[in-house]
């Protein structure tokens, strides 16, 4: 007989699945697993429909050790706001590693991907910042910005935060909640030089076509992780930075196709991946002076990570809504 399928809404895994320490501990695992174990990860299914402004990603990936995976689905139709939707949304479809049946619904509305993609962030500069490393500048004002400052908060002690956005208002906003929130002075800067110039670390978290952030604006000792670039026509990082920093890739494969890395005449070299550095297979920061730069584009390992970690909270919770097909 085929088991029950379980149906969890974005309100439920907002309960079962907070940002907070276990989910960054279940995204290095998943990193860690990527190094160490026979993963199997095929590269992103992307679709892109110009006429409204969308793009949607397929992900998924198998993780020897996990009882289930995902398949995740994300679109983002970036005119939406327009309307009065949200720009981005998406589910995940979680079967059993063993016999490939469906055994959840995870209509998340993109919720999980954002705590997924904010924790590796987390991961990230724990593994590469330096350890007293206290003041933090974030380039972006949406979501994934708050999110990604918030778990910085998780690895290191944050004394203060700088943010700059193209639009000032939402940079003033941003400021205003997340002092608020994490009880740190956070302040809109007028720059990305101005947000940059005195950060022990740094994140970008735009959807930009041209780099914002160059090797002028970076510290000697600064960590830098770059999520925005999940696209061959996102770029966010100037190559110069890439050249002076060292680099570390999610999968070096798909950063070389999607990634910065994809614009810097760099690409074809060899560099390290954050799984790899986290087993100890290769050298993460090796001085306090050194720049280091994750480039950050997303895996389907973290979406199967998480999903299994939403389900199995749901299953001792006894969440969600269940029905036999």
């Amino acid at each position: 007989m085929r088991p029950p399928v379980t149906i969890l809404t974005e309100t439920d895994l907002r309960a079962l699945v907070p940002l907070d320490t276990g989910a960054v501990d279940c995204i290095r695992d998943a990193f860690v697993a990527l190094a160490t174990k026979a993963v199997a990860m095929p590269p992103i299914l992307r679709l892109d429909i110009p006429k409204h402004r969308g793009e949607v990603d397929v992900k998924t990936a198998y993780v020897p050790g996990l009882s289930h995976f995902a398949i995740k689905i994300s679109p983002g139709f970036f005119g939406n706001p327009a309307l009065g939707l949200p720009s981005t949304n998406g589910m995940m479809v979680v079967l059993s590693a063993r016999t490939g049946l469906v055994e959840a619904l995870l209509l998340d509305n993109g919720y999980l991907t954002d705590v997924r993609t904010a924790a590796a962030g987390a991961v990230a500069a724990d593994a590469l910042a330096r350890p007293d490393a206290a003041t933090a500048a974030i380039l972006g004002a949406g979501m994934q910005a708050r999110m990604q400052l918030q778990a910085l908060a998780l690895v290191r002690k944050l004394t203060g935060a700088r943010v700059w956005a193209r639009d000032a208002a939402k940079a003033q906003a941003f400021a205003a909640q997340m002092t608020a929130a994490l009880r740190i002075p956070v302040i809109a800067a007028a720059s990305v030089a101005g947000a940059t110039r005195a950060a022990d670390l740094v994140v970008t978290t735009t959807p930009s076509q041209k780099p914002i952030l160059a090797a002028a604006h970076i510290a000697p000792g600064t960590h830098v992780t770059a999520m925005g670039s999940d696209a061959q026509h996102k770029n966010e990082i100037a190559p110069d930075l890439i050249a002076a920093a060292h680099y570390v890739a999610d999968r070096l494969s798909q950063t070389r196709e999607l990634g910065e890395l994809h614009h810097a005449p760099l690409a074809g070299q060899d560099f390290p991946e954050l799984g790899q550095i986290l087993a100890g297979q290769r050298p993460g920061r090796t001085s306090p002076e050194q720049i280091t730069l994750a480039d950050l584009t997303g895996t389907g390992i973290q979406d199967t990570a998480i999903a299994t970690l939403a389900l199995a909270r749901a299953g001792k919770a006894g969440a969600g809504s269940r029905f036999t097909l």
